[in-house]
């Protein structure tokens, strides 16, 4: 969470000329607000909704931001495997300045212990499913961007 997967993504599905989805967008789109969609529904709900859409938008060869909760699912696992996964971390000062009043219903209650919690929960699948890791913490996204690329290209 807060590692610029939207941000990284766009620019780099327009650097590469492809067609960008985040999925997180696309989930409000269809369903309405993730917080909504939790507070309503409940996180498995959400979950079996956020496994559909990333399914439908690996189909194409788009670059795509999953949530970051989105590759815990076994399907969306399945489907990441036959893909280019890009893992994209950062430490924990940037995440405190990028989460400060945020809505993300994980982080509702507990900032950024529970993104600490939450990371450490999630980060050896994040790890076992990545081709590439990249550091974004405090790098220009041009840098963070033309990293990607280069190393999409090389495997083209």
């Amino acid at each position: 969470m807060a590692a610029g997967k939207s941000s990284v993504g766009r620019k780099l599905a327009r650097t590469l000329g492809r067609t960008f989805v985040d999925t997180d967008r696309e989930i409000v789109r269809q369903h309405g607000p993730i917080a909504e969609l939790f507070a309503t529904r409940g996180e498995p709900a959400f979950r079996t909704i956020e496994a559909r859409v990333v399914a439908d938008a690996l189909v194409d060869d788009a670059v795509v931001s999953l949530g970051g909760g989105a590759p815990l699912a076994p399907e969306t696992q399945e489907v990441l495997g036959r893909s280019h996964v890009v893992l994209l971390m950062i430490d924990d000062r940037q995440a405190e300045r990028r989460i400060a009043g945020s809505a993300r219903p994980l982080l509702a209650d507990g900032g950024i212990d529970a993104w600490r919690r939450i990371l450490a929960e999630r980060e050896p699948t994040y790890r076992a499913l990545a081709d590439l890791e990249v550091d974004a913490s405090r790098r220009p996204m041009s840098d963070v961007v033309a990293e990607i690329a280069t190393w999409l290209e090389a495997r083209a």
